[in-house]
C-alpha cells in the first residue's frame, strides 16, 4: 500500500497509487442547450495551502491541501491523464459527490455509483446530470446559495474540490499486475516482428495560437476569498459504469486532498504572484476555427444520474444572463476523440 501522501509536480497533483490529476481552464458553455466538449486553454497554477501560513485563512490551513486561482463564472475540468494504475476516484464539489449528488463519504458505493474509475475516465467536466450529460463546473462565490453544495444541502460551508483515492485490494491489484505484464510481453513480442518506421514522417499539424483574453468578469462580492462550483451548461459525457464492484477495492482510501479555490485578487495577495489572464471570449474562440470535441467509448457503459443533481440549477438563476456572445462551432470544428517528486501536501480536517 502507499503512504498516502499527496504531492504537486508542476500543475499535476499525484495522489497515491499514480493518480495523477489537473484542473483545466476552458470556455463556459451556454447554460441552454446541450453541446460538445470545450477545448483546454491551459492549467491552473496550484500552491500548497501550507507554503502561505501567515496569509492563507485559518481554516485552510486547519483542512490544508492545495489552492488554485479561478474566476468568478470561470468553467473548468479535471484531467485524469497520466493514471497509472486503475484506480476508483472520488470527487466532491463542497463535499457533496459530483456524481451521485450524495454527501462525502469515505467509502465507495455502487447504488449510486459515488466515484469514477481510473483510467477509463479520461476527464470530468461537471456534476452527472443527465443520461449521457454533465452539467460543466463553474465557480462562484459561497455565500449566494449557487454552488451545488449550497443547492444540494442548503449550506455553503466547505466550497472547493475534494479528491480522494481507493486502490484495487491486494489480490484483484496482484491480478491485474500479472495481467499488464503478460500484455507487455505480447507487445515487445509483436514490436520486435513489425518493421521500425524511417525517419521524414509527417508531424500532426500545431493548433493556430490561442486567440486574445477578453476583459476580466466581474470580481466576486464581499466577504471571503472563498469559492464554490456551481454549474452551467450542458455537454454530451458520460460518467462510466464500474464493471468490476465496490468489493474490488480497497475498503478505505489510500490518499486524499482539499482543492481551496480562491479569487484572483486574494491569490495575489496570498501568493504575491500574478493570477492567470482572465478567460479566452468563446465567440473569439470558435471564429478562429480552433477545435471542440465529441467523445465516445462503445464499451463503457454510462452511470444514470440521480434526481438530486438533475434538479441542480445554473449559475445564471443567481448571477443573471450570460451576456458573452455564443457562436456555435461549425461541424467541421468538431473533433471526433476515444474509441478510441515535489513537497508532501499536508492534510487537515474536513
Amino acid at each position: 500500500m502507499t503512504d498516502g501522501t499527496v504531492r504537486i509536480d508542476g500543475t499535476t497533483l499525484r495522489l497515491p497509487g499514480g493518480v495523477a490529476v489537473r484542473f483545466i481552464r476552458t470556455l463556459r458553455l451556454p447554460e441552454t442547450g446541450t453541446h460538445p466538449l470545450p477545448p483546454g486553454l491551459g492549467e491552473f497554477p496550484v500552491r500548497r495551502v501550507g507554503d502561505f501560513p501567515g496569509t492563507v485563512p485559518p481554516q485552510w490551513l486547519a483542512r490544508g491541501g492545495v489552492m488554485l486561482p479561478v474566476y468568478l463564472r470561470e468553467a473548468m475540468w479535471l484531467s485524469f491523464a497520466g493514471t497509472t494504475e486503475p484506480a476508483a476516484l472520488q470527487v466532491g464539489v463542497g463535499k457533496v459527490c459530483a456524481v451521485s449528488g450524495r454527501p462525502w463519504s469515505d467509502r465507495l458505493s455502487d447504488r449510486p455509483q459515488n466515484y469514477v474509475v481510473l483510467p477509463r475516465q479520461p476527464w470530468l467536466d461537471g456534476i452527472k446530470s443527465g443520461k449521457g450529460t454533465v452539467r460543466q463546473f463553474v465557480a462562484v462565490p459561497l455565500g449566494l446559495g449557487a454552488s451545488v453544495e449550497g443547492q444540494v444541502t442548503g449550506e455553503e460551508t466547505w466550497g472547493g474540490v475534494q479528491l480522494q483515492t481507493f486502490p484495487l485490494n491486494d489480490r484483484e491489484l496482484a491480478t491485474w499486475r500479472a495481467q499488464r505484464a503478460q500484455e507487455e510481453r505480447l507487445r515487445a513480442v509483436r514490436a520486435r516482428s513489425m518493421p521500425q518506421p524511417g525517419y521524414g514522417a509527417a508531424m500532426p499539424a500545431v493548433p493556430a495560437a490561442a486567440p486574445a483574453y477578453a476583459a476580466a468578469p466581474a470580481a466576486a462580492p464581499r466577504g471571503g476569498a472563498a469559492m464554490g462550483l456551481g454549474v452551467g451548461g450542458s455537454m454530451r459525457q458520460e460518467v462510466y459504469k464500474d464493471d468490476r464492484g465496490p468489493g474490488d477495492w480497497a475498503e478505505r482510501p489510500a490518499g486524499r486532498v482539499f482543492v481551496h479555490l480562491v479569487t484572483p485578487p486574494e491569490w495575489r495577495r496570498i501568493t504575491g504572484e500574478a493570477p492567470p489572464p482572465s478567460p479566452v471570449d468563446r465567440a473569439t474562440y470558435t471564429r478562429a476555427g480552433l477545435p471542440w470535441f465529441d467523445y465516445y467509448d462503445e464499451d463503457a457503459e454510462d452511470v444514470d444520474p440521480t434526481v438530486t443533481l438533475r434538479g441542480v440549477r445554473p449559475v445564471g438563476d443567481w448571477l443573471g444572463d450570460d451576456h458573452e456572445p455564443w457562436q456555435p462551432p461549425v461541424p467541421q470544428q468538431i473533433e471526433p476523440l476515444g474509441d478510441a517528486p515535489g513537497k508532501v501536501v499536508g492534510d487537515g480536517d474536513w
